[in-house]
């Protein structure tokens, strides 16, 4: 039990802070609905748990493949975030209007958007590497225990990004006119200079 906390404190110590991931959140929310929301929560959710498997199944070789594979990730992950930033700028203000309803597939593209950004996020990768190594984590080997371990991220972090999503969407109609517009300039900012930050790790 006490792990299963502990892996669940180390989802939503990485889920919680507002980077490009709940920045890009907070922007779907608004425009698309709660579903959005969750959707892309769920893509965060599956990575930081897809982590947590490669960090359970073996720590050091984990952080030397993180290493090894660190400007590569960098670059990749820093020209998606220029892309988003580009993509979510708003063109023309609007309303705030969250929708009632959204396509299943527009939500499966929001989930697989946000899991390959937070795979190749280098922020997500060093606080989880940090946290796990923190938590002592890293000295968990046996099957039933990384399964514990990979569960408690993944609920962890789920956890938030429901939270923030229903936060966002109950709170939507009380919001002025133009909010939502100004919410995806400041997302689309936050991105892009994530995006150049990454792209100048992986190059220096």
């Amino acid at each position: 039990m006490m792990l299963f906390l502990k892996s669940l404190m180390m989802g939503l110590a990485i889920a919680a802070p507002l980077g490009p991931v709940g920045a890009l959140c907070i922007q779907r929310t608004l425009k698309r609905g709660f579903a959005a929301g969750v959707a892309g929560g769920l893509g965060t959710a599956l990575a930081d748990a897809a982590y947590a498997s490669a960090a359970a199944a073996g720590f050091a070789a984990f952080a030397a493949v993180l290493q090894k594979i660190a400007v590569p990730l960098g670059l990749v992950g820093g020209a998606f975030l220029l892309w988003l930033a580009w993509k979510g700028w708003p063109r023309r203000a609007g309303p705030v209007r969250a929708a009632n309803t959204a396509e299943t597939r527009g939500l499966w593209a929001t989930t697989v958007t946000t899991f390959a950004l937070t795979l190749t996020n280098p922020a997500t990768i060093l606080s989880f590497a940090a946290i796990f190594a923190g938590l002592g984590l890293a000295k968990t080997a046996s099957p039933g225990a990384a399964v514990t371990v990979v569960g408690g991220v993944f609920a962890g972090s789920m956890l938030w990004w429901m939270a923030l999503s229903g936060i966002v969407a109950a709170l939507h109609h009380r919001l002025p006119e133009g909010f939502a517009a100004w919410t995806a300039r400041i997302s689309s900012v936050m991105m892009a200079g994530f995006g150049i930050w990454a792209l100048a790790q992986a190059v220096l």
